[in-house]
Formats: C-alpha cells, sequence, structure tokens
C-alpha cells in the first residue's frame, strides 16, 4: 500500500470516528481528557524512555542545543503535559455556543452555533509535547486528528499515542479520533497535503520552511503558524530596571520557543546609559550579541547585517539596534518582524498607545514579556499553535479557534 493511500485510508477512519465524537457531551469528552492525562502519568517512565531513544539519535547527528530542548521530555515536562489535558477539560465546551441569535422580522429563527471542522491535520517538528497537546484540544474540540510529527521524535510520539489511543478507547471513543501518521519520509506530508476533502484543514507548527510548504503547497486549507521574530522596544521613557528585567526574561527564560525575543530596540535619549547596562546583562548570561554600530562599540558584540535582524534564532543570540524615534522602532519591526509578539517597554501612556495602534502583529504586550504569548498564560488551556495570520484565528489558538461554525435556520412553514 502506497503512503498516499495509507494516509487517505487513514483520514477516512478518523471522518468516521468524528462523526460520534463531534455530538459527545461535554462530560464524556472531559472524562476522557482527565483519563488522558492520568495514563500519561502512570506510563511516564515509558514515554521518558522512548523519549531518549530519539534523544540518543539526535545527539549522534550532532542536533543543536536548542533542537535538543524542543525535542527533550523529562517526569516534568511529561506531568505538564498531563497538566495541560487537565486544563482543557476543565474549559466550557465550544461545541454548540450560540455565537449570535435573532428572530427574523418574518418570524424565522436564526442560530450560529460553533461546531466542529471534522477532521484535522497537524503537521510538526520536535516537541513530542505538542502531541498530547493537539489530542486534547482536537478532542474536546470534537475532532478527530492526524498527527504528523518530526521523524526525530518518532519513538517519543509513537509511545504518548499509544498511550492516549488506549484511555479514549476505555472511555467508549473510537480510537481513531487520535492517529499518528508515519514519519520515516515526506510522502506522507505530501499526501497530507493533498486530502482536500479527506481533511477539512491543516495547522503546520514549527520554522519557517516547513509552514511555508505547507502554506504553498497544500491543497487543504491551512491555518498558519508562524515563526516568532519577536522584538522589545525599550522606549525613551521605560523605567530602565523593568526594560531589563523584561528583555532578560524575554530572551533567556527559554530561548528554543516561537515567543522567545529575537531583537532589542532602544530609543537613542537612553542609549548612553541602557545599551552598557543591557548588553552587559545579556552577554554575561551567554547570549551572542549582534549589534549595530552603537552596540557594536561594546565589548563582545559582533556587528549585526540585515539577515541577523530577520533571524529568528531559536538560541541564545540577539540582534539589537539603537532608534532615534518610536517611529524608527515601529518602521524597524514593520521592517523585520514576523508579525507574532512584539513589546514596548515604556512609561509613557501615548507611547504605548501608539505603539499598540500602529504594530501589526498577533500579540502586543505593554511592559510584559514576550513569553506571555501563550495557550497556557492566556487562560486557553494546552493551545494547538499560534497563528500569525489574519483569517479565521490569530494569536495563541484554544479551543473556540478550532470550530467553525453553521446557521441553523427554524421555521414554521415558512416560505420565500
Amino acid at each position: 500500500m502506497s503512503v498516499e493511500t495509507q494516509v487517505h485510508e487513514a483520514a477516512k477512519r478518523a471522518r468516521t470516528a468524528s462523526i460520534t465524537l463531534g455530538t459527545a457531551t461535554r462530560g464524556a469528552k472531559d472524562a476522557a481528557l482527565l483519563a488522558m492525562a492520568q495514563a500519561l502519568l502512570d506510563r511516564s517512565d515509558d514515554v521518558v524512555a522512548a523519549n531518549g531513544l530519539d534523544i540518543d539519535r539526535a545527539v549522534a547527528d550532532q542536533t543543536p542545543e536548542h533542537m535538543l530542548d524542543r525535542l527533550r521530555l523529562d517526569a516534568s515536562r511529561v506531568a505538564a503535559m498531563a497538566q495541560g489535558l487537565r486544563e482543557v477539560a476543565g474549559l466550557p465546551d465550544p461545541i454548540g455556543e450560540v455565537v449570535r441569535g435573532s428572530t427574523l422580522a418574518n418570524g424565522l429563527e436564526m442560530r450560529q452555533l460553533r461546531v466542529p471542522f471534522g477532521v484535522v491535520g497537524m503537521i510538526y517538528e520536535g516537541r513530542p509535547n505538542v502531541t498530547a497537546d493537539a489530542a486534547g484540544i482536537c478532542l474536546k474540540s470534537g475532532n478527530a486528528v492526524l498527527l504528523r510529527g518530526s521523524g526525530s521524535a518518532a519513538t517519543s510520539n509513537a509511545a504518548i499515542v499509544e498511550v492516549l489511543r488506549a484511555a479514549v478507547a476505555d472511555h467508549g471513543f473510537n480510537p481513531d479520533v487520535i492517529q499518528l501518521l508515519d514519519s520515516s519520509s515526506r510522502d506522507s506530508v505530501k499526501a497530507l497535503m493533498r486530502a482536500r476533502g479527506l481533511v477539512d484543514v491543516l495547522i503546520p507548527r514549527g520554522g519557517a520552511g516547513l509552514i511555508n510548504t505547507v502554506v504553498n503547497e497544500s491543497s487543504v486549507p491551512v491555518i498558519e503558524t508562524g515563526v516568532g521574530n519577536c522584538h522589545v522596544y525599550v522606549d525613551e521613557s521605560a523605567d530602565q530596571d523593568m526594560a531589563e528585567r523584561i528583555v532578560m526574561n524575554s530572551k533567556t527564560h527559554r530561548t528554543s520557543v516561537c515567543n522567545s525575543a529575537e531583537s532589542l530596540l532602544v530609543h537613542a535619549a537612553i542609549a548612553d546609559e541602557f545599551v552598557p547596562r543591557i548588553t552587559a546583562a545579556l552577554i554575561n548570561a551567554g547570549v551572542v550579541m549582534h549589534g549595530d554600530s552603537v552596540f557594536a562599540a561594546q565589548p563582545g558584540v559582533v556587528p549585526a547585517t540585515d539577515d541577523d535582524y530577520a533571524t529568528e534564532y531559536l538560541a541564545m543570540e540577539m540582534s539589537a539596534a539603537v532608534v532615534p524615534s518610536i517611529e524608527a522602532a515601529i518602521d524597524h519591526i514593520r521592517t523585520y518582524s514576523s508579525h507574532h509578539t512584539d513589546a514596548i517597554v515604556t512609561e509613557s501612556t501615548r507611547a504605548a498607545q501608539r505603539f499598540v495602534a500602529e504594530v501589526d502583529s498577533a500579540a502586543v504586550m505593554v511592559n510584559a514579556s514576550t513569553r506571555f504569548t501563550d495557550g497556557g498564560e492566556f487562560g486557553f488551556g494546552a493551545e494547538i499553535g499560534i497563528s500569525t495570520q489574519k483569517l479565521h484565528a490569530r494569536g495563541p489558538m484554544g479551543l473556540p479557534e478550532m470550530t467553525t461554525t453553521k446557521y441553523v435556520v427554524t421555521g414554521d412553514g415558512h416560505v420565500r
């Protein structure tokens, strides 16, 4: 059987499984989610052991440390996956929610209701925690999911899916609501992208190469999650102690994630004082700085190129520049930002309002770290990704973003 046939057959099984799931009660879905969480805890050692095999192969392949961090699981990360499933179980069920409704002038009752997509395809790199997050969010929102993780996490993903499928089956659901596709070649990705009519929507989550490939080549509708070339702009009115805390947290808290800051902008009016201070703090923390002429005058800073300002490092590296005005900061962000998350540190209400109004990103932070752009931090439970597009969903995607709508119109023999 060809890979394309295998993928299409899996999609057909998912479609069948989704029919019952789409009409399941909240209680039934929440019970399954709690069982999935407990099963992960009960089988944590098995999942971590499987992950260890992936880590060993990745180390042998000389995988960079920031990619190893995305791949690595330990007991605490498995526990966090389980907690994410519990949090999703505790959230309101979006299915059946009335988005809007009214009685029309002719007496017809019109309601717009949230309904599942049906079958969701998830294509992602590294980060085996996404396997549990995606499965949980899709189950709660009534969607069957086809998971196509990366080959680097194949053993981890297989172990996680085995645990989750057994848990949902024990609670009366068809286990085909969660399926893992083969990741040994790109053929399964191509087949998934061509499964229009069998798969309702694709969500790519990973680097720019993966996302661009799926967006440009898929015949299945795509919700685009974006790379995170995130900025922190320190305004002339900023409290410099606050600015240092925000910059350091945004850059160094965890570098391998998309909401980690990759570029720093500092207003020229405070550059003489703040640039040496923040440069020393970042370099002492192990950050490689790529800076303009002002930053490059500091010890240890590498001169920056245009490519540096456009780079999502996902590592202990950061570009930096001094700007003459807030207008210049906004223009720099418009030029290089990936429209994920950009932050301003300022004591000026006017500057904050202008930044919020003119920076066109999925999330704009005022006096807060870029690291807060996250479904869990926003109270959505585990997220399925952070969308940087403008249609359907933007920003962290929780349960409502994993639904579409349909209109239900009720009459009493009405004809037009």
